[in-house]
């Protein structure tokens, strides 16, 4: 397994990344440090999991896309990163359990907030709902970004690659956004409903014939 995991990192740290040359990365893994989940002390189920509305904050690790991808972890049990010389930030995620709390069994889990801090300086931020479910994509809204990005897309995609007792969640990320038209403007054409638009006709009108 240690010889596996080095072929790994050799193979991704060999790969070239977008995203150091004043662009954003298309998309990028993220490895939750388990040691540094805490949540609130109610309110809790009676084996004392986090229950509807309990508050927490978690944070873990940054890494290149496809790194997390077939069960690789990205902690160690101690708590520090598997890779360490492939992370590239580190992610703050803080909110409230919903749906039936810790557990939810599919669905929304958590309503939150993300910070990715990457090792440049730069950071992304996004809300939205997060599911239980492993590999069904959720769509989070982007509402703020620095450096590269600043004008990010308004969404990103995210995946749950999976979940390990003792290890935490392990995500992958994935910037969103519209098609873009011929001068490189992101596409913000809305759907015809087909209902005329303009003043409706009075009872006593009608059209010329």
């Amino acid at each position: 397994m240690k010889h596996t995991n080095l072929l790994l990192a050799a193979a991704i740290a060999a790969m070239p990344f977008a995203g150091h040359a004043g662009e954003p990365l298309p998309a990028f893994d993220v490895a939750e440090d388990i040691s540094r989940f805490v949540f609130s002390a109610a309110p809790v189920f009676d084996d004392g999991m986090p229950a509807y509305g309990n508050a927490f904050i978690t944070q873990g690790y940054l890494y290149p896309a496809g790194t997390l991808e077939g069960g690789v972890e990205g902690t160690l049990p101690n708590g520090d990163p598997a890779f360490p010389d492939l992370v590239i930030g580190e992610w703050t995620c803080d909110g409230y359990f919903i749906g039936d709390g810790m557990r939810t069994e599919t669905g929304a889990l958590v309503m939150t907030r993300q910070v990715y801090r990457f090792n440049d300086g730069d950071v992304l931020i996004s809300h939205g709902a997060e599911l239980v479910d492993t590999g069904v994509t959720v769509t989070r809204a982007v509402t703020g970004g620095t450096g590269d990005y600043a004008d990010a897309p308004a969404e990103i995609n995210q995946v749950l690659l999976g979940m390990s007792d003792g290890y935490g969640v392990r995500l992958q990320i994935e910037l969103g956004g519209g098609s873009a038209n011929a001068d490189g403007e992101e596409d913000h054409t809305e759907w015809d409903s087909g209902v005329p638009v303009g003043p409706m006709p009075t009872s006593g009108s009608h059209e010329a014939g």
